[in-house]
C-alpha cells in the first residue's frame, strides 16, 4: 500500500491553499457568483473583488493597480510578454529577442517558437553556479533587439539572477526588459520598477493554481494573445476567474506580511537539510551553492543514482521531492538547467530539488536528510 505524503519538500512546484486564499475563494464558489464584466449589482460584487485582489497585488510588488494584468498563471504571463513585446517590436523594425538559457520553459518555448517565426533568437550562457553571463548577454543584445527576458530565480537549482544589471542591458539598447519572477516572488522582494514586464503566479505563494499576473509598466506597449471581451485594457480578454483573482490577492498579500520571519525559519531549515545530507553521503555536489541563491531551495547533483529512482524511493517513503521543474517532471533528457551550467548528461541523471515551505518543520527535516541518505545507499548497493 503507497505511503501517503507526509513531508512535503516540493513547494518550487505548488504550495498549499493558504487560509487567507481559501477565505477569500469561498463566496465566489456559492452564491456570489457574478461576472465582474456585469453592470448590475452582482457584477459590480464582482468587479469590487477583482479591483480589491488587483490593488493587494500591485502593493505587493510595488506596482499601481493598473499595472497588474491578471492571467491564467506564470506560463500564460510569460507567453504574453514575449509574444506581446516582439510582436510591437517587430512593427518598430525590431526583430531580437534574447533569453538566458536556464529560463523555464514557460519562457525558452516561446522564444523558441519566435525564432520559427522570423525573429533573432539568441540564449546568454551561465556559469557554473546557474548565473547569467552578463557579457554574454550583452553581446547578444543590440539596437535591433525587441526583448530581453532574465528571470529573477532559477526555479531548479535557485540561482538568483542579476536582475538589475540585465536590465540596464536591455534599457541600454532600446529593449524592452522582462523577468519571470514565478519563484522568486514567494522569497524575494521584488520591485516591479527593475523590469517592464514582470511574470508572477498565486500558486508558489499559498494562492490557488490557475491564476497570475503580468506587471506591465505604464508606457510598455505589448500586442495581445487572446482577443474578444477586451477585459484587462484589452491586454488579455476573457471572463475573469473572480475566485481564483480573489484568492490570489489575499495570498499575496498574506505572504508577504509573513516574508522576512519565513525566509529566516526556513532558511534555517535548508541549511540544516543540507548539512545531514552533505555529512551523510560521498559524491554529493549542492548546485548554485557558491552564490546566492533562493532560501528555501536545495538542488543535489548526487554520483552513481537515477534521480527519478531516488524520487520513487523517497515518494514510497512519504517524501515529496522533485528533480526539478515540475512542468518537465517525465522527460527523457536531463535538465536543460544543468546542462547549461556544465553538468555532464550523466551526472545530471542524479538531480534532487528538495524545496521547502512555511509549514516545514524540523521533524520534516530530520526525517528527510535520514531517508535520503538511505535511499541513495540501497540505490548504490544495487
Amino acid at each position: 500500500m503507497q505511503t501517503p505524503t507526509s513531508v512535503y519538500l516540493d513547494n518550487a512546484a505548488t504550495t498549499p491553499l493558504s487560509d487567507a486564499a481559501r477565505s477569500a475563494m469561498e463566496p465566489f464558489l456559492g452564491d456570489r457568483f457574478g461576472n465582474a464584466s456585469s453592470v448590475y449589482a452582482a457584477g459590480r460584487e464582482a468587479r469590487k473583488a477583482v479591483d480589491e485582489a488587483r490593488e493587494r497585488v500591485a502593493v505587493a510588488v510595488g506596482a499601481r493597480p493598473d499595472e497588474v494584468v491578471f492571467t491564467s498563471g506564470g506560463t500564460e504571463a510569460d507567453n504574453l510578454a514575449l509574444k506581446g513585446a516582439a510582436w510591437h517590436g517587430r512593427e518598430q523594425g525590431h526583430d531580437g529577442v534574447v533569453v538566458t538559457m536556464i529560463e523555464h520553459h514557460a519562457v525558452l518555448d516561446p522564444a523558441r517558437w519566435l525564432g520559427k517565426q522570423g525573429f533573432r533568437v539568441s540564449e546568454a550562457g551561465v556559469d557554473a553556479s546557474g548565473v547569467v553571463r552578463l557579457d554574454a548577454l550583452k553581446a547578444a543584445t543590440d539596437g535591433k533587439t525587441a526583448i530581453v527576458s532574465v528571470m529573477w530565480a532559477n526555479n531548479e537549482v535557485g540561482s538568483v539572477q542579476p536582475v538589475a544589471e540585465a536590465a540596464a542591458i536591455a534599457r541600454a539598447a532600446g529593449a524592452v526588459f522582462h523577468s519571470d519572477a514565478v519563484q522568486g516572488m514567494p522569497w524575494i522582494e521584488i520591485d516591479a520598477e527593475s523590469a517592464d514586464l514582470l511574470s508572477i503566479s498565486a500558486h508558489k505563494l499559498g494562492g490557488p493554481k490557475g491564476v497570475g499576473a503580468l506587471i506591465v509598466r505604464r508606457g510598455v506597449k505589448i500586442q495581445p494573445l487572446f482577443h474578444g471581451g477586451g477585459q484587462e485594457r484589452e491586454i488579455r480578454s476573457g471572463t475573469y476567474n473572480v475566485a481564483g483573482i480573489a484568492g490570489f490577492g489575499a495570498a499575496i498579500e498574506d505572504w508577504v506580511l509573513h516574508r522576512a520571519s519565513t525566509v529566516e525559519h526556513v532558511a534555517a531549515l535548508r541549511d540544516g537539510l543540507q548539512d545531514a545530507i552533505v555529512k551523510g553521503l560521498t559524491g554529493v555536489r549542492v548546485s548554485a551553492s557558491d552564490g546566492e541563491r533562493l532560501p528555501n531551495n536545495l538542488h543535489l547533483v548526487i554520483e552513481g543514482i537515477d534521480g527519478e529512482s531516488l524520487i520513487l524511493l523517497l515518494d514510497a517513503a512519504g517524501i515529496a521531492a522533485s528533480q526539478g521543474s515540475a512542468c518537465s517532471s517525465g522527460a527523457a533528457e536531463p535538465s536543460h538547467v544543468l546542462a547549461a551550467m556544465g553538468v555532464s548528461r550523466d551526472l545530471a541523471r542524479g538531480a534532487l530539488r528538495l524545496t521547502l515551505g512555511p509549514s516545514t518543520t524540523d521533524a520534516d527535516v530530520d526525517r528527510a536528510a535520514t531517508t535520503v541518505v538511505d535511499a541513495v545507499g540501497k540505490l548504490r548497493a544495487r
